[in-house]
């Protein structure tokens, strides 16, 4: 097993088995020298040398082993590319829905109830198995891929994104993320809008304006899942039912809430969960609406937000921006408007994957001519760790996690 140190240089891909799958019934169906992710190769990592494993330790800790053990001895009895299609769909669906019920339950559950971070590792102890099955039928390198995205897909919440059809009812979309920067120590991270989107998938909320009921979905800290489409993917099936607003929501700044002003066409090439960069404007996602903004402004009632008095966190309106003078090299940062005719740098909420979720979803709104939809991007306080470097959790910790997406859950009732 390797430690943290042992991660140091490694490349986007490597050879190594996955948890998942060294505990299969059926290894005959692995190939483990078939290679990983960066983000699956984490499934291995210690907090200290020769302790256990974080991310399965997190998996066991909610009770979702069960699930990954079963998912790896039957993928070995899919004996045909349907059948299979239909086999990961089901069970991401249902490891999705496990992971909304379990964050929801009003009863007592064995782990808290909050954690976002059981079913990010649950997830990928599947794909590493899935990227590591030898199946009975062949299945190219592309088919494979397709596979996996569909699993993927499935378990963040997008193939259970039906609004119910209720007359008056307010129809809100969002998403949260992944835990990201996971690198050393900082692989028990927690991400408080993942939480949140857990908290708040499916709910009805009572509100004195009317009821409010949400669907919500999970989105990954890759750039490579961004240029797949996944949240075109997400809130382009939500525009079909015609919502009354998206939210989109990213873990932001220590002590306090941003809804963001801008959100700008551009990349700023920090790495992601696979250690990949991208810089550049922000692509176009094929087969979607595609209006060429350099910056979209929100169009959330961030003054209703902040007057809500929510707390327990305070709630700020962020109207940084900044726009490239000479593309690449000087910018100009200001808080009034963007100058037209200038390439955008980056938005409130800067220029990494959260801006672009905001950008993304609300570029697709605006392609549509779905303007009274409301649309933006809510930056949460940032989440803290443990204060043991050797603990997966405490109670602060998750006080605080807690607080956050209860805040959270509170601001968008708002919307």
């Amino acid at each position: 097993m390797k430690t943290i140190a042992g991660l140091v240089g490694l490349t986007a891909l490597a050879l190594t088995l996955s948890p998942a799958v060294a505990h299969a019934q059926d290894a005959n169906c692995y190939d483990t020298t078939a290679p990983l992710t960066v983000e699956e190769q984490r499934l291995d990592d210690t907090l200290v040398t020769g302790g256990p494993a974080v991310g399965p330790s997190l998996v066991k800790l909610a009770g979702f082993d069960g699930r990954v053990t079963d998912f790896t001895a039957k993928l070995c009895r899919q004996i045909a590319p349907k059948q299979a299609q239909q086999f990961v769909q089901r069970e991401g669906n249902a490891l999705w829905k496990a992971a909304v019920a379990r964050a929801q339950s009003t009863k007592p559950v064995t782990h808290d109830a909050y954690d976002d971070r059981p079913l990010y590792w649950a997830r990928l102890q599947l794909s590493s198995a899935l990227r590591q099955w030898t199946p009975r039928f062949t299945m190219a390198p592309n088919d494979r891929a397709k596979l996996i995205q569909q699993f993927d897909w499935a378990s963040r919440g997008l193939s259970d994104s039906a609004f119910p059809a209720r007359p008056g009812v307010r129809r809100i979309a969002v998403t949260g993320f992944d835990p990201f920067q996971l690198s050393g120590v900082n692989v028990r991270r927690a991400n408080p809008a993942g939480a949140a989107a857990l908290q708040l998938d499916g709910r009805e909320i009572s509100t004195p304006s009317g009821k409010v009921v949400l669907q919500a979905a999970v989105l990954p800290v890759l750039w490579g899942g961004f240029d797949e489409g996944v949240v075109e993917q997400f809130y382009g099936s939500a525009l079909q039912q015609k919502p009354d607003a998206f939210v989109t929501i990213s873990q932001g700044r220590p002590g306090r809430f941003d809804v963001e002003r801008w959100a700008a066409r551009w990349r700023g090439g920090f790495a992601d969960n696979n250690n990949v960069g991208s810089f550049g404007s922000v692509p176009n996602a094929a087969g979607w609406p595609q209006p060429g903004n350099e910056f979209i402004e929100t169009s959330l009632p961030f003054q209703k937000m902040i007057d809500a008095g929510t707390g327990p966190f305070t709630v700020n309106f962020n109207r940084a921006f900044c726009e490239w003078v000479v593309v690449g090299s000087q910018q100009s940062c200001r808080t009034d408007e963007p100058t037209p005719g200038r390439v955008a740098a980056s938005g409130g909420g800067g220029d990494y994957l959260s801006n672009e979720s905001m950008y993304r979803a609300n570029r697709l709104r605006i392609g549509y001519g779905a303007t009274n939809v409301l649309g933006g991007h809510l930056h949460t306080p940032v989440l803290g760790q443990p204060a043991d470097p050797a603990a997966l959790t405490d109670p602060a910790f998750e006080k605080q996690r807690r607080d956050i997406a209860d805040q959270v859950k509170a601001l968008v009732s708002v919307v």
